[in-house]
C-alpha cells in the first residue's frame, strides 16, 4: 500500500518518536526541518492551573515556525510533525488535547496505552493520519480494527515503554496481514538500522534515544552525557516506574539509591502517568529511559547533526548492499 501523503518525500524514512520531558517544541522544530517527522507527547506540554493552555501555544509555535522555514526554503520543505496521544484512563487531559489537536489540525498522530475509536475520528475528521504503538500482534490487530491507520512496533530494545518481541518476529507477525504504514522501534540509533527495519517489512524506523544527546533536546546535562558514556549493558527492563515495562539507564537507578539488578515489580493496575498540569511531583523523576541502542551515541550534538548522520549512513548502507549483495540476490532470484 502506498504511503499517505504525511509520510512521504522525507529525507529518510524516520520519525523521531514523542519522549517523555525532553520532546520540546524546540527539537520538533528541528527534527521537521532536518527532513524527519518530529513528534513529542501532549502532556509534556504542562500548566499550572489558570494559566493559557501550553498545548495551544506550542502547537502555534511550531506551525509557525514550519510554515517560516518553507517559505524560507521551498527546495527544502520540513517534513510534518505529530503529537502523541497517551488513551488512558489516568490521563486527565485527553479529551481536552484531542480538541485542541483537531483545531490545530495536526497532520499525524500517535496514540498509546489505549485504542479508542472516538480518538481516530477526531484526527480523521481534520484529514490527519494516525500511528499506534504496539508491542504484540494482538494489539495490532485491535488498534486497526478501531480504525488507526497503522502502526508504531514497538519492540525489544526500545526506551521507554518497549515490548520483548524480537522485531523480525513482531514485524513479520503483522505483515502476515496488514499492508498499511508500519514504523520499527527498537535500538534505531544508526542509518544502517533503518535500511534494516525497511529489509524487514516496516517502512522506516522510529527512533528516540539518539535525541536525547541533542542540544534541542529538554533533558538534563546529566541524563545527556549519560547517554553519550553508556552501552546497551547500561539498560535494564522493568515496569516498576510506571506500571508498564520499559527499558531505563542503570547509573541513574543506582542514583537514585536503588539496585538496577533487583527492582521490584509493579502494581500494573496504578499506573504513573503525569496529569500534565505540573501540580504532581514525579516520583521517579530522575529515573531517565533508554534504548539499547545507545552504544553508536558518542556527543552531544545539533539536531541537524544527527539526521545528517542518520542519512549519510543509510545511504553508505545502500550502497554496501547494492555492491556486496545486489547482483548475486538478483541473478540467483532470476534462477
Amino acid at each position: 500500500m502506498a504511503l499517505p501523503e504525511q509520510l512521504q518525500n522525507l529525507r529518510i524514512p524516520l520519525i523521531g518518536s514523542p519522549l517523555f520531558i525532553v520532546s520540546n517544541p524546540e527539537l520538533v522544530i528541528a527534527q521537521c526541518t532536518s527532513g524527519i517527522v518530529g513528534s513529542f507527547p501532549a502532556l509534556n506540554a504542562r500548566e499550572a492551573p489558570g494559566e493559557a493552555i501550553e498545548l495551544d501555544k506550542w502547537l502555534t509555535r511550531i506551525s509557525e515556525a514550519l510554515d517560516a522555514h518553507n517559505q524560507s526554503d521551498p527546495d527544502h520543505p520540513a517534513a510534518p510533525f505529530a503529537v502523541n496521544q497517551i488513551v488512558h484512563k489516568s490521563n486527565a487531559r485527553l479529551e481536552r488535547d484531542v480538541e485542541i489537536c483537531v483545531k490545530h489540525k495536526v497532520p499525524i498522530w500517535i496514540t498509546s496505552l489505549g485504542a479508542q475509536d472516538w480518538v481516530y475520528e477526531a484526527a480523521h475528521s481534520v484529514g490527519a493520519i494516525v500511528l499506534h504503538d504496539i508491542i504484540n500482534d494482538f494489539f495490532a490487530r485491535k488498534a486497526i480494527a478501531k480504525g488507526a491507520d497503522g502502526l508504531i512496533a514497538v519492540a525489544a530494545g526500545a526506551g521507554g515503554h518497549a515490548g520483548a518481541l524480537s522485531p523480525m518476529a513482531l514485524i513479520q507477525e503483522i505483515r502476515e496481514w496488514f499492508d498499511g504504514p508500519v514504523y520499527l522501534s527498537g535500538a534505531i540509533a544508526k542509518g544502517d538500522s533503518i535500511l534494516a527495519a525497511q529489509a524487514m517489512g516496516a517502512d522506516g524506523g522510529y527512533a528516540g534515544s539518539a535525541f536525547i544527546a541533542t542540544d534541542e533536546a529538554n533533558a538534563a546535562e546529566g541524563y545527556k552525557q549519560m547517554i553519550t558514556a553508556g552501552g546497551a549493558s547500561d539498560i535494564v527492563y522493568s515496569d516498576l516506574f510506571t506500571g508498564v515495562w520499559g527499558n531505563y539507564l542503570k547509573p541513574s537507578i543506582t542514583a537514585a539509591g536503588m539496585d538496577p539488578d533487583a527492582l521490584e515489580r509493579s502494581d500494573p493496575s496504578a499506573m504513573n502517568f503525569a496529569s500534565g498540569d505540573g501540580s504532581k511531583a514525579k516520583k521517579w523523576k530522575d529515573i531517565w529511559g533508554s534504548g539499547q541502542g545507545i552504544g553508536r551515541v558518542r556527543d552531544v550534538v545539533p539536531t541537524a547533526t544527527l539526521v545528517d548522520r542518520l542519512a549519510d549512513e543509510y545511504a553508505a548502507a545502500q550502497t554496501r548492499l547494492a555492491g556486496t549483495l545486489g547482483w548475486p540476490i538478483q541473478a540467483k532470484a532470476a534462477e
